[in-house]
């Protein structure tokens, strides 16, 4: 790691920090269980010892002061600041940006979790890049995350997954006047508004960050969500619509079904086995493959039922663009 990329403080040697803000934007609409809150106070603490961190929290004023008591000494912990959003985690990630430290800023959501040595990659990374793309991956396996692992493996062998966390040249962002807040897919939409201002993505496929699974009740919940994403990258989403006219083609033909099978599990697992992703994924990943195919053959085209309805649900409204346009984007830039 270069000099500049960290700081020594007072206490020696031993406690280097990095010069580096992290930012953790979050809304718990009512009280989590302890053991939940205790994990995260305690991955707070941790963070802190290595780098400046600010918790953008946009709970209720009940569960922030409750956060506040447990945090305020502990971090940077306040509410979002400045225009409201559609989406609203981008009032808080630039909330955050704007807060930030330091020019080098790692973004994450609140079941993310980095370890000394991912920490260390990442502000590397930035001091030759302006959006880092690491991939997440669960640090724990219940069906309905080996379930979303198989999608994460079939984006790896396209091209490159979209985690929960990114690197980000606070500078340039700011530059540029943030990104917009009114999308759903708000981490593309960050990606390719530093991109459109000349900055430049690096995707950093073997850099693998540890990710809390959800319940799976939230996993439900988001299955529509996710396909609605895909709306923001038309060539994907018209392979995805074709998904289902071919599995209902292939029904009658049992050897059709076999074949579409096996080339779901063998594209998982090149996905698998792509920048050393065998480190973190079981072997058994890429057999669920074809259930998230199926998954995602029916909610492409619930999808574009809920986009003709005004757009997908996003908390008590609805938001209609999935992301922005490179184009759209450029013109708006002016670049």
């Amino acid at each position: 790691m270069s000099s500049s990329a960290a700081t020594t403080s007072p206490a020696g040697p031993q406690s280097t920090r990095l010069a580096a803000e992290y930012v953790l934007p979050l809304r718990w609409a009512d009280r989590r269980a302890a053991a939940d809150v205790s994990e995260l106070t305690e991955y707070l603490r941790t963070l802190s010892a290595h780098l400046d961190v600010t918790v953008v929290d946009g709970s209720p004023a009940a569960v922030f002061a409750t956060h506040h008591a447990l945090w305020g000494d502990v971090v940077r912990h306040v509410a979002p600041a400045g225009p409201t959003t559609g989406n609203g985690k981008v009032a808080g990630v630039l909330t955050g940006i704007r807060l930030a430290r330091h020019r080098r800023v790692i973004v994450a959501d609140d079941d993310v979790r980095y370890d000394r040595r991912g920490l260390e990659r990442m502000v590397a990374e930035l001091e030759s890049a302006d959006v880092i793309r690491p991939q997440n991956h669960f640090t724990a396996l219940p069906w309905h995350a080996r379930w979303d692992t198989a999608r994460t493996l079939i984006n790896r062998a396209a091209a490159s997954d979209y985690p929960g966390t990114l690197g980000v040249n606070r500078d340039l962002l700011l530059e540029l006047g943030g990104y917009d807040g009114d999308v759903l897919f708000e981490n593309l939409e960050l990606i390719r508004t530093i991109t459109a201002g000349g900055g430049r993505e690096r995707r950093v496929g073997d850099l693998f960050v540890g990710r809390n699974p959800p319940s799976a009740a939230h996993f439900i919940r988001q299955r529509l969500r996710q396909a609605y994403d895909s709306s923001a990258q038309p060539v994907r989403l018209v392979l995805e619509l074709g998904l289902l006219p071919l599995l209902v083609w292939s029904t009658r033909r049992p050897v059709r079904l076999a074949c579409i099978t096996a080339a779901a599990m063998g594209l998982a697992e090149f996905g698998r086995r792509r920048h050393g992703g065998t480190r973190v994924f079981p072997a058994t990943s890429a057999l669920w493959a074809p259930a998230w195919l199926v998954e995602r053959a029916v909610c492409a085209w619930l999808a574009v039922g809920a986009r003709m309805l005004g757009g997908a649900k996003y908390g008590s409204s609805r938001l209609k663009k999935a992301a922005n346009s490179p184009a759209a984007l450029r013109q708006k830039l002016g670049v």
